[in-house]
């Protein structure tokens, strides 16, 4: 079950990625103007992009872990581990993977600072084309 969320977070990056790269577009489409800073847009996708494959790499190894564990036996057949067990055995992965999920937030916080910019520096420039104007 594990390595079927694993394998699943790949999609969610891409649809995230691209929704990502969808509302970049929009905001300069709709404001009439460049993003405040390219470089920002990078670190933004690069922080995606290592928080995703921290995420991945950690449930992908959680789930191996815990199939395994799952499969083990003693000599009278039951099992070797117990369910809490194996969750106990799986508590470092899941810090990797929030510490993987923070890395993302971070990256989509540097957007949101992006974005904002963008939309107010792009907001003063149409307030002051206007003044300028109505005056002239």
């Amino acid at each position: 079950m594990m390595t079927l969320r694993g394998f699943m977070v790949s999609p969610f990056y891409r649809v995230a990625m691209v929704s990502i790269g969808a509302l970049y577009h929009m905001v300069e489409r709709m404001w009439n103007t460049t993003m405040f800073s390219v470089r920002l847009v990078n670190v933004h996708f690069w922080l995606a992009t290592i928080g995703t494959a921290i995420y991945i790499t950690s449930m992908w190894v959680a789930g191996i872990m815990q199939g395994l564990m799952w499969r083990a036996y003693d000599e009278y057949g039951n099992l070797s581990y117990t369910f809490v067990e194996s969750v106990a055995q799986m508590h470092p992965y899941y810090i990797m993977r929030a510490m993987g999920g923070f890395i993302f937030f971070c990256g989509a916080l540097v957007m949101l600072i992006n974005v904002l910019t963008t939309v107010y520096l792009a907001n003063k420039k149409l307030s002051e084309t206007k003044v300028a104007l109505q005056s002239g």
